[in-house]
């Protein structure tokens, strides 16, 4: 299973079509929030399942704030990030992700990439922003996210 990771696209979609165009179609789509309306657009695109978390931008949206899914047997959380104060560090994120029996946590806001494994117990990972990133380089960023048949899971972080 493909899992394509993304966050803060801030309506602007022309770099998701480039990464489609690069990796594929993937089998399933998780945004961390700021989409700023461009949903209807991100699943047309996509041509697949999608997951999403409303952002700080995301103004008078019905997405939920935080959501935990199972992907091929990877209990997974979804956070923009923003109520979990991520600017300053994960340390809250990490024990809700603990607390709820997670493998991953994901999310965005901060648009930088964000990829530790240093936990055996649990992934924390940020894909940065594929519209306006602002680490070093400040070159658009995604995380693809790879379930084998064993149910390994594989992390890779990718700029355009």
């Amino acid at each position: 299973m493909r899992i394509l990771i993304i966050s803060d696209t801030h309506g602007y979609e022309d770099n998701l079509k480039k990464v489609i165009r690069i990796e594929g179609k993937p089998d399933h789509l998780l945004h961390m929030g700021d989409i700023e309306g461009g949903d209807r657009k991100i699943q047309e695109l996509a041509g697949c399942p999608i997951d999403v978390v409303a952002g700080n931008c995301d103004f008078f949206s019905d997405m939920p704030k935080v959501r935990f899914l199972e992907l091929g047997g990877c209990r997974i959380m979804m956070t923009h990030g923003h109520y979990y104060y991520v600017t300053v560090g994960t340390r809250d994120l990490v024990e809700e992700a603990k607390t709820n029996g997670c493998d991953v946590v994901m999310f965005g806001h901060t648009h930088k990439p964000f990829l530790n494994q240093d936990d055996p117990e649990l992934t924390v990972l940020n894909p940065g922003s594929l519209s306006f990133p602002r680490q070093e380089g400040r070159r658009p960023s995604y995380i693809m996210m790879e379930i084998d048949e064993k149910g390994s899971v594989h992390y890779s972080l990718h700029f355009l």
